[in-house]
């Protein structure tokens, strides 16, 4: 079967526009502010697969906005990256399915180092083990893959992203981050040299 690539745009948008907005956003961002911006934590974003691919994407993002964050790739922290988490830390996981094995074992090697340690869970499935491991959840509404065979990480992926970038703005307007705190994070490239101009004007 194909798809139109206005079908493709307008199953993107839609999905985006159903992410169930009464959940508690400003819950994860109070915790986050207390945690990283108050206590001196960090943010250790996880996933596996496409669902790391975007946790690393939303970690870069924090860190470029004020928010301390780092990727941390769930099978790596079995051989010894776990060591960079901190009591302070947050965990936030991204996994579609809930249930992620890799993830599962991330969060019990995480409690085991720092019993107590919060973890924020991005899913489309509200049935899945991670929910009953996580302080927060946050559902992606569990749209249909805009992928013609309805496998491959697509429209889950683009709402996870939306998501991440919703808290970040959401923390960034907590914290009264600024162009100028921006500018000291993102020296390099087009972003770089625009506030550097507009700072000498």
């Amino acid at each position: 079967m194909n798809i139109s690539l206005k079908a493709i745009f307008q199953a993107e948008a839609s999905a985006v526009e159903s992410i169930p907005e009464d959940q508690d956003f400003e819950g994860v961002v109070a915790l986050l502010h207390e945690k990283i911006h108050q206590k001196g934590g960090k943010v250790i974003a996880s996933g596996m697969g496409k669902a790391g691919q975007v946790a690393n994407n939303i970690a870069t993002t924090f860190s470029a906005t004020g928010t301390p964050a780092i990727f941390l790739h769930p099978s790596e922290a079995q051989h010894g990256d776990l060591g960079v988490i901190r009591e302070n830390d947050v965990l936030l996981v991204l996994s579609n399915s809930g249930k992620t094995r890799e993830i599962l074992e991330l969060v019990a090697l995480a409690h085991q180092l720092h019993p107590g340690l919060p973890v924020v869970l991005i899913t489309g499935n509200l049935d899945g083990a991670l929910v009953e491991q996580s302080v927060f959840t946050l559902y992606t509404g569990n749209p249909e893959e805009v992928c013609p065979l309805g496998l491959t990480p697509t429209t889950s992926t683009t709402v996870m992203m939306v998501m991440g970038d919703a808290l970040t703005v959401l923390l960034m307007q907590k914290i009264g981050f600024t162009a100028s705190d921006y500018a000291k994070r993102h020296h390099g490239g087009y972003l770089g040299e625009k506030l550097r101009n507009n700072k000498n004007r």
